[in-house]
């Protein structure tokens, strides 16, 4: 029997809640949160995000700290939906730490990796390009990490409100 079949992990605390098998959608309860391997779709952002709110809600984290973890995790999501196409396969990992909220989206392409555009955040014209702005903001540090098979973007929401 290979190892990682004989390895046994401690159950969930607080596992997100069951989602119903959906083609596209594979959920894996991790400790303090989930992976998602969700194929890029509306719906599935959808149930992602909610699974996001529900998870930090259960966990106790305050609603605009949660607020703001779900509009970093769209940006993330949007981004790699840009850069791939639609139906790409995602996996969104969202978990909570000692030093935050971890939101990382893994993409299968390394090359296109996210770029900020000089788009003031106020600008009253702008229709798009804001977004990577948002995330400075809401979660400062994020990094890409290139991975053999794809891209991973990484960052962390502060657990408490400002």
């Amino acid at each position: 029997m290979p190892a990682c079949a004989r390895r046994r992990h401690a159950p969930h605390p607080n596992p997100p809640p069951h989602h119903p098998a959906t083609p596209g959608f594979y959920l894996r309860p991790r400790p303090q949160g989930f992976a998602a391997h969700i194929c890029a779709s509306s719906s599935n952002l959808r149930a992602v995000r909610e699974l996001t709110r529900t998870e930090l809600l259960t966990q106790g984290l305050a609603p605009g700290v949660v607020d703001s973890a779900q509009l970093v995790l769209s940006e993330l999501v949007g981004n790699s939906v840009r850069a791939c196409g639609d139906h790409v396969p995602l996996v969104a990992e969202v978990y909570v730490t000692s030093y935050g909220i971890a939101l990382n989206v893994h993409d299968p392409d390394p090359g296109v990796l996210p770029r900020r555009r000089a788009i003031p955040l106020d600008s009253a014209e702008a229709e798009g390009g804001r977004g990577l702005g948002l995330v400075d903001l809401l979660a400062p540090g994020w990094h890409v990490r290139c991975a053999a098979i794809g891209k991973q973007v990484r960052c962390r929401v502060p657990a408490e409100e400002p």
